[in-house]
């Protein structure tokens, strides 16, 4: 995924108050990245959201107005400044930039999509190969075609239920991709069959 698209959803767990969420978006940009001044200031106001303290909240919207009439980079440094004034100060960003590297380390532990589909052929059938890992492994999947075809799999495999939980988040993360909504109301006609 892109690091423009993690930003943008990062934002938008934010806004819904969806913080480790918001929090798991940044790791990955900064486990890439560990200097992205974007990244890294969206994720000290969500740790600072995180952490309850009632400033998160007017600074995060003050650091989105700033980037809306400044340049992105400007924003950040001024955040940044901000932030360092107040309590804890870079000391404390380092450290948090060290826990999200560590954490998005760990969502990383798992398998791609095209490992698992090696799984899949190996198995013999997705079923019993979804079986194996869907407990013990992470499969991560990084596009939305990838995302298409497992929900599909899912669905076609007496999986409904699962594939719907996952089309259903999709929905709020991508509220008007076709192909997502046509999976929905195709996996939800199933489910209430059963």
């Amino acid at each position: 995924m892109s690091r423009d698209k993690l930003l943008a959803m990062a934002t938008d767990f934010f806004g819904k108050k969806e913080f480790a969420s918001a929090m798991r978006k940044y790791a990955l940009i900064l486990q890439e990245n560990p200097n992205d001044h974007e990244a890294r200031t969206g994720a000290i106001l969500t740790e600072m959201a995180m952490s309850n303290d009632v400033d998160a909240d007017a600074l995060y919207d003050y650091y989105l107005v700033l980037q809306a009439n400044s340049d992105k980079a400007l924003a950040s440094e001024v955040m940044e400044e901000i932030i360092n004034a107040m309590d804890g100060g870079f000391e404390k960003v380092k450290t948090l930039v060290e826990q999200l590297k560590e954490s998005a380390m760990e969502l990383e532990d798992g398998i791609t999509y095209e490992e698992f589909l090696q799984l899949v052929l190996n198995r013999g059938s997705f079923k019993r190969a979804f079986e194996d890992v869907m407990f013990s492994t992470r499969v991560m999947i990084t596009s939305r075609e990838d995302f298409i075809d497992f929900l599909d799999k899912l669905a076609h495999n007496g999986f409904e239920e699962m594939a719907l939980n996952y089309v259903e988040s999709a929905i709020s993360s991508f509220p008007n991709d076709e192909k997502i909504l046509e999976i929905f109301r195709s996996i939800g006609t199933k489910a209430i069959g059963h």
